[in-house]
């Protein structure tokens, strides 16, 4: 083979020929698409099962820290690290009312008792047997934490919070339902979004034990 042979042979190996088939490339395209909205689907799908979901405020019994309509972030990563902490808002599914979505304040921790003295809450626990008043800087001082019936006393179970809504007058909570089983719980609020002059991080408070 001489050397006119070997470039011509060359030549032809390095050509590439474009074979256009528009029906081809519009199932190709299509397919594509396809596969884009099926990741975006589950992406999306595992955000707001598995990491966080929106929430919308529906009545006045958190006011005046939440308010009707305000739309939040609910973060449900981090209660399995970690038990939910006095002062954090959580939102869960009341007992018994597997499609309802309410939000409340965490007052009482599992093995604790919670006592509604002085129009004030008292907590006894281990490191308080005699009790000690609650200090709760987020309500106002005017709100009086009272009980309807006879019982001003709860005692919270090994898997249970007790909670309570901030506007503890207008407040279904676990005064009137009982203790809220830690399987009923969606999330922490954690970022608000709407209305925007209230946009920003959750506020959560630490307590002592």
């Amino acid at each position: 083979m001489n050397d006119k042979d070997n470039r011509d042979w060359s030549d032809n190996l390095n050509k590439i020929e474009e074979k256009s088939d528009d029906h081809f490339s519009f199932l190709e395209f299509i397919w594509d698409l396809l596969k884009t909205a099926i990741v975006v689907v589950v992406i999306a799908f595992g955000i707001k099962y598995f990491i966080v979901q929106p929430f919308i405020v529906d009545g006045s019994s958190m006011e005046a820290n939440f308010h009707n309509n305000e739309y939040l972030l609910v973060e449900k990563i981090g209660y399995h690290f970690h038990l939910p902490r006095r002062g954090d808002v959580i939102i869960f599914h009341p007992p018994g009312q597997a499609n309802e979505n309410y939000i409340k304040r965490v007052i009482g921790l599992p093995g604790e008792t919670v006592e509604m003295l002085d129009n004030k809450v008292k907590i006894i626990n281990t490191t308080h047997p005699d009790g000690i008043f609650l200090q709760e800087p987020y309500i106002s001082g005017n709100v009086k934490t009272t009980v309807s019936g006879d019982n001003n006393k709860f005692e919270v179970g090994a898997n249970e919070l007790f909670v309570l809504g901030d506007n503890r007058e207008h407040s279904s909570d676990s005064r009137e339902w009982g203790n809220l089983p830690l399987d009923n719980i969606i999330g922490r609020a954690w970022l608000d979004i709407y209305p925007f002059s209230q946009f920003g991080l959750v506020k959560h408070w630490t307590f002592g034990q």
